[in-house]
């Protein structure tokens, strides 16, 4: 199956497992080097792509729509980068909620916020912890505040990043 090392300008979501439709019995080199070409060249023409691995635009399209209809390439999405547009204000925000929701309630709750850029449920004391962006210390605290009233929060903590000492994510 493929790996990406690493993601392009426009990220190529992929899938191990299609969720409807015919599974597709494996993907052939060729389709993993239209994958690769994807990840690193994603606004490539498809006679781009084809002169890379030897095919035609025709054979490459009908290869790329077979694997967005067997769900291996589930579309194709804008990478904004935020910092170059202002948004240099991180935090990571643990969440607290009253009882048990579930984390669908949760997604959805937070799926509309943009400066949430990302949401996961965690083991320990906390329910969830959100990776927030924001242009300023007043942004982020308008951000939170729409965070903790969208959903049965009993509370939040937030953890303001000083300076990133690693950042392996998409360039």
């Amino acid at each position: 199956m493929v790996t990406l090392l690493r993601q392009s300008y426009y990220d190529v979501h992929l899938l191990r497992d299609a969720p409807e439709g015919p599974p597709m019995d494996r993907l052939d080199d060729t389709d993993e080097r239209i994958l690769a070409e994807l990840a690193e060249h994603a606004r490539a023409t498809f006679a781009e792509i084809g002169a890379r691995v030897n095919l035609s635009a025709p054979a490459v399209k009908r290869r790329v729509d077979r694997m967005l209809d067997n769900g291996v390439i589930r579309g194709f999405t804008t990478v904004i980068d935020r910092s170059a547009l202002g948004w240099n204000t991180e935090a990571y925000v643990q969440v607290y909620c009253h009882g048990t929701i579930a984390p669908d309630q949760l997604r959805a709750a937070w799926i509309d916020i943009p400066e949430v850029i990302s949401a996961a449920t965690v083991t320990g004391t906390s329910d969830a912890i959100l990776h927030v962006l924001a242009r300023d210390m007043r942004h982020l605290e308008a951000a939170l505040e729409r965070i903790r009233s969208v959903a049965d929060i009993e509370r939040s903590e937030s953890i303001v990043v000083l300076s990133n000492l690693i950042d392996r994510s998409p360039s």
